[in-house]
């Protein structure tokens, strides 16, 4: 097909990859998988994922401390995080934000651990990779006074509402999609808005190990989600949106190397 993707969600750091991770890697990168980005959810799985990307070509990583993790915030961790993000591998700030719908972590303790790393991001001038589940009024609160000094914003995993979409799209952030679309169940509504994103605020994702697509033909025997099966994601959408695979690519790649600036 000669379609290229770039996958910028990848929980790589996952336990359910410790026994066949190179394997893993190369099924993506014999399917057609350009890059990835690793995600980075605490302290010690941001150090993992910067790791991991220096050790696998073509990858990246990200360094944060996800909502679920935001009681884990000190000063110590901000430091951590802080030195961590000026390394070469580490393309961005997050995973960060807020998740209200399982409050692991009190929303207040959410909201500062977000808008700490809001403001590191901003000082290193990196862009922010972000989760938001059923906080989105607070998440924009929080977000709207650095958008002027980031030099720029994914939402990843968007599941929300079409008013949520056309807010977050109206505020200038990259818009991430998931095989979660690929879900009769649950995802009918988000399929209905794959159109109303601008191919220019487009980027595509597994969030492997996590969202292995419903609708795989033939089912795989595993529940667990890899980076393979970015290609099958990315044709989904591709249809859904009216479009052809091989430009949609072009264009989610070109979105990944002007939102983090990386070359693949």
């Amino acid at each position: 097909m000669g379609v290229c993707m770039f996958d910028i969600g990848v929980n790589l750091t996952s336990s359910q990859f410790s026994r066949d991770r190179d394997e893993v890697i190369a099924r993506a990168f014999a399917a057609g998988v350009s890059g990835m980005l690793i995600t980075g959810t605490n302290q010690a799985e941001s150090a993992e994922a910067q790791k991991l990307a220096r050790h696998y070509p073509h990858c990246w990583s990200t360094a944060g401390v996800h909502p679920h993790d935001a009681s884990s915030w000190t000063p110590e961790v901000a430091e951590a995080i802080h030195r961590l993000a000026q390394l070469p591998e580490v393309v961005a700030v997050g995973e960060c934000g807020l998740d209200f719908n399982r409050n692991f972590s009190t929303p207040q303790e959410q909201e500062a651990a977000f808008s700490a790393q809001l403001a590191i991001a901003a000082e290193l001038n990196m862009p922010v990779f972000m989760h938001c589940r059923e906080a989105h009024e607070r998440f924009l609160a929080l977000l709207k006074p650095w958008l002027g000094t980031l030099p720029g914003a994914v939402l990843h995993c968007f599941t929300g509402t079409q008013d949520e979409l056309r807010e977050c799209l109206d505020h200038g952030l990259y818009i991430g999609i998931t095989g979660w679309v690929c879900d009769e169940r649950r995802g009918l509504e988000l399929r209905d808005m794959l159109p109303l994103i601008p191919a220019e605020c487009l980027l595509v994702e597994t969030d492997a190990p996590w969202l292995l697509p419903r609708d795989l033909s033939p089912k795989p025997s595993s529940r667990r989600n890899e980076p393979a099966h970015l290609t099958h994601i990315l044709e989904r959408i591709a249809h859904w949106r009216g479009e052809e695979v091989q430009t949609l690519s072009a264009i989610t790649d070109n979105n990944v190397r002007t939102l983090f600036g990386i070359d693949f």
